[in-house]
């Protein structure tokens, strides 16, 4: 039954593990239906768990003593969420919300665990995919601190890219509808400033919008823009 389930599931984030290890995680999960507008969990909950992206999307917000919301993640298919500490007794930092119905692999703590302490191969991959999550918060960070709003709408419209971009001819169409709210969210500004660079990229034939969904013509300008250090897909993504 595993072996079937490892061929059929996704492998997002978690395709740093191997085939037995991500097994192993499988034969470990309990399968949870979570509906739109429901969460994983909250910032503030305590961490004991795991959880594996089966069907859906969760996003991954932190709020402002203002109720400000900054999108730090977008997790889907394949994808495994949650705050990597299995060692130590912590609390989230974040908070995850499902955006669709999701059916999701819930993985305990104490089960985690066990497959570490057990498996030292398992335990090299779980590094891996820690270090795929520091790796991918140090470069959004960067992205947000270092070049100015320009650059951090640009490595966001990138990384939407390389989530969900379809290619179309030499153009690159993101096959999700995203607002500008969602954008002003992901970034830390405003949804008129959104607009404004929105338009200004328009104006330099950088991008165009197709039925409410954004096409990408001109990626060299958006990373001279941001001043993109090509990182891998698994890193440069929403």
């Amino acid at each position: 039954m595993s072996e079937m389930m490892s061929v059929t599931l996704p492998r997002g984030n978690t395709s740093c593990f191997t085939e037995q290890n991500f097994n192993r995680l499988l034969v470990t999960m309990k399968e949870k239906a979570y509906p739109e507008g429901t969460h994983l969990f909250w910032e503030g909950d305590f961490s004991d768990k795991l959880f594996y992206v089966k069907r859906g999307r969760v996003k991954l917000t932190k709020s402002t003593d203002e109720g400000k919301e900054l999108i730090l993640y977008m997790y889907g298919r394949g994808d495994m969420v949650g705050q990597a500490d299995p060692f130590f007794s912590t609390k989230h930092s974040f908070t995850a919300e499902v955006i669709e119905d999701s059916e999701v692999g819930v993985i305990e703590q104490k089960d985690l665990e066990i497959m570490i302490c057990q498996h030292c191969d398992f335990a090299i991959d779980f590094m891996k995919w820690m270090g795929i999550h520091h790796r991918l918060t140090q470069t959004k960070f960067r992205d947000l601190m270092m070049y100015g709003k320009p650059g951090a709408l640009c490595s966001t419209l990138i990384r939407l890219s390389n989530t969900y971009g379809e290619q179309h001819g030499e153009n690159i169409l993101i096959n999700k509808k995203i607002t500008h709210t969602d954008l002003s969210n992901m970034i830390g500004a405003t949804r008129e400033s959104v607009n404004r660079m929105l338009s200004d990229l328009r104006k330099k034939d950088a991008l165009e919008y197709d039925n409410g969904m954004i096409v990408i013509k001109d990626l060299v300008m958006l990373q001279d823009i941001c001043h993109c250090e090509l990182c891998p897909n698994e890193i440069c993504r929403i």
